[in-house]
């Protein structure tokens, strides 16, 4: 009996576009509220000791799929979500699409509002690595934990 190929629903499938760093410093710096217009979603685990994304909310990618659904409810009402790993080749777009599609679920059931889901491009260490300097844009920076590999 042959595969019969199912083409899958694209309206389904979540749109995630990438930001830059400067892109995301703009944006900081800009009259936007955090936590209100934007909030950043750093999805690192042990590797978010050293410095942050000023006003970034930490979700360790360990407890992301468990936790979901808590972060849609506190975060549905806001319009633009960053999220961002180390590096963001892995656990950052991960994270991006697995909210995305849980909250485009809500939005599809009339409970949500029009929102875009970003993925901070080359994550924390490139973002450090332009801006650790700047208060206003990264918090906590520790020098010895970026004198290693993660430098750029």
């Amino acid at each position: 009996m042959p595969i019969k190929y199912i083409s899958p629903d694209v309206s389904l499938i979540p749109t995630i576009s990438l930001v830059i760093s400067q892109e995301l410093a703009a944006i900081i710096k800009s009259d936007k509220t955090p936590s209100k217009d934007y909030i950043i979603v750093d999805v690192r685990d042990d590797d978010w000791q050293g410095g942050n994304i000023k006003g970034s909310h930490n979700s360790p990618s360990a407890e992301f799929l468990v936790k979901v659904d808590q972060l849609v409810e506190q975060t549905k009402d806001v319009p633009l979500v960053v999220f961002h790993c180390a590096l963001s080749q892995a656990r950052g777009p991960k994270a991006a699409r697995i909210y995305a599609e849980t909250r485009d679920l809500l939005q599809a059931e009339g409970e949500d509002i029009p929102h875009q889901v970003l993925i901070l491009r080359g994550g924390f260490s490139d973002f450090q690595a332009k801006f650790h300097a700047d208060p206003h844009l990264v918090e906590n920076w520790d020098a010895e934990v970026w004198a290693s590999e993660w430098s750029t």
